[in-house]
């Protein structure tokens, strides 16, 4: 087959697809909301059942709820019928996936939703199906045309998938839920990098290299060797921030005016250093320091500039695989 018509093929199921999509758009209503509410006040936990793709899907549902802060798991149809059924409770909420609604292996997991007055939650395009008519909310979802043979689950099953997600989405607004909600479910990986902030890398305590700005530059000397950051803090008597120094600056004023031996810190130092907050995002830090040419950023809290809680290095930065 010749690679132009599949190329051809392959922009049709996609056009399908994206039909399905703003089908699906349309014909959100206040049984979402419902839904959404329904979620967002949940005891237990959320639990997606389906079988076969509808089963894949509702792994994916479950996976991104629980990454958003609902906890949540998924469990096929199947092993419903041969002891799963256990693992519902009473608190929970089970959202039942089935494009047809009449599946046969779901019938079962209905009949104990109902029984046991679990709150359920049907997502399906089949009004008379026993799913739509036994669900406490009702998502309905539009008919569509599937991209292959008109079997095959690819238009409807994408439906699922983004019903899903905006399930999941519309509820972390609701309960608030920001990126330092979200690192903190996410501590490894490219995105537990990007949600790394100035505070998770920096230096604090005891080991923020302060001097005194009226002390001598003999002192600063050796105090810029031992902590071996090749920069020093300067505070005044208050203890707030007045100026930064680094071991860069006292080789440029050797080079040009001589020793620095008979100097104060304040004679020396860069006054009033860049601070940021220690929530700012790393890679914030990382672009400011590039645009700013330098490599060190004091670390303050709130909106205490002059207070330094903590000092980030570029160095801190690029170990951590930030760039």
């Amino acid at each position: 087959m010749a690679t132009s018509k599949l190329s051809k093929i392959g922009k049709k199921v996609i056009e399908l697809e994206i039909s399905a999509l703003k089908k699906l758009q349309k014909s959100i209503s206040k049984s979402f909301d419902k839904a959404v509410s329904a979620i967002t006040n949940c005891k237990g936990k959320v639990i997606l059942c389906g079988v076969g793709k509808s089963f894949l899907i509702g792994q994916k549902i479950s996976s991104t709820l629980s990454s958003v802060g609902c906890p949540s798991f998924s469990i096929n149809a199947n092993e419903c019928l041969h002891g799963d059924l256990g693992s519902i409770s009473t608190k929970d909420i089970l959202i039942l996936l089935s494009n047809s609604g009449d599946t046969d292996e779901l019938k079962p997991v209905i009949q104990y939703a109902n029984r046991f007055k679990i709150t359920l939650i049907g997502i399906t395009s089949k009004k008379n199906s026993i799913l739509f008519k036994a669900s406490d909310i009702k998502l309905l979802i539009p008919e569509v045309k599937e991209a292959a043979l008109s079997l095959v689950p690819t238009s409807s099953s994408t439906e699922i998938l983004a019903l899903g997600d905006s399930l999941a989405v519309a509820t972390l607004n609701i309960k608030k839920f920001n990126k330092k909600k979200y690192k903190i479910l996410h501590p490894a990986g490219n995105i537990s990098n990007k949600l790394k902030t100035v505070e998770d890398l920096m230096i604090s305590n005891k080991g923020v290299p302060l001097i005194n700005e009226n002390s001598g530059m003999k002192r600063a000397l050796d105090l810029i060797s031992k902590k071996k950051l090749g920069v020093l803090l300067a505070i005044n008597k208050k203890k707030l921030t007045t100026g930064i120094i680094t071991d860069g600056q006292i080789r440029r004023y050797n080079q040009k005016k001589g020793s620095v031996s008979n100097l104060k810190v304040r004679d020396i130092m860069t006054k009033n250093p860049i601070s940021v907050d220690k929530d700012t995002l790393a890679e914030k830090g990382l672009s400011i320091m590039s645009e700013k040419k330098i490599t060190s950023l004091c670390v303050h809290k709130n909106k205490n500039k002059k207070r330094t809680i903590g000092i980030l290095h570029i160095h801190h930065i690029l170990s951590a695989n930030i760039q």
